[in-house]
């Protein structure tokens, strides 16, 4: 069975080139288009087995829906993947303060994803 891992991102364009990636990695991918939405859609998924999430989006960023998502009985130990343009120590230490166990700034190369990807993903 694939491994499920839930895309957040305001950038539909963004989110296609990440699930494209994933996808053919043999993921199963969920797309979200802000925090509110991914929030909405953990209800949809059985197991997540990781997420990948921009910072900035509306109504909900990034470091706010992670925040919630270790809040989530069910999904808490999934673990999350920042892909932002931000590079700020600052703002990798709320990440990091959040829940997110890794950083990668954009633009990004998608075997960069996936290596990060490989080493996260939950059993």
């Amino acid at each position: 069975m694939a491994k499920t891992i839930l895309i957040v991102d305001d950038s539909s364009s963004l989110r296609t080139v990440v699930k494209i990636a994933l996808v053919r990695a043999g993921y199963d991918v969920v797309e979200a288009g802000d925090g509110l939405e991914a929030l909405a859609r953990l209800e949809e998924i059985g197991k997540l087995h990781l997420v990948v999430s921009d910072v900035n989006m509306p109504r909900l960023d990034g470091i706010g829906f992670v925040t919630q998502l270790k809040q989530h009985p069910r999904h808490k130990f999934a673990p999350v993947i920042m892909l932002t343009t931000e590079g700020q120590d600052e703002k990798k230490m709320q990440g990091k303060a959040a829940g997110a166990k890794a950083w990668i700034v954009k633009p990004f190369n998608p075997p960069q994803l996936l290596d990060a990807v490989s080493k996260l993903v939950l059993p």
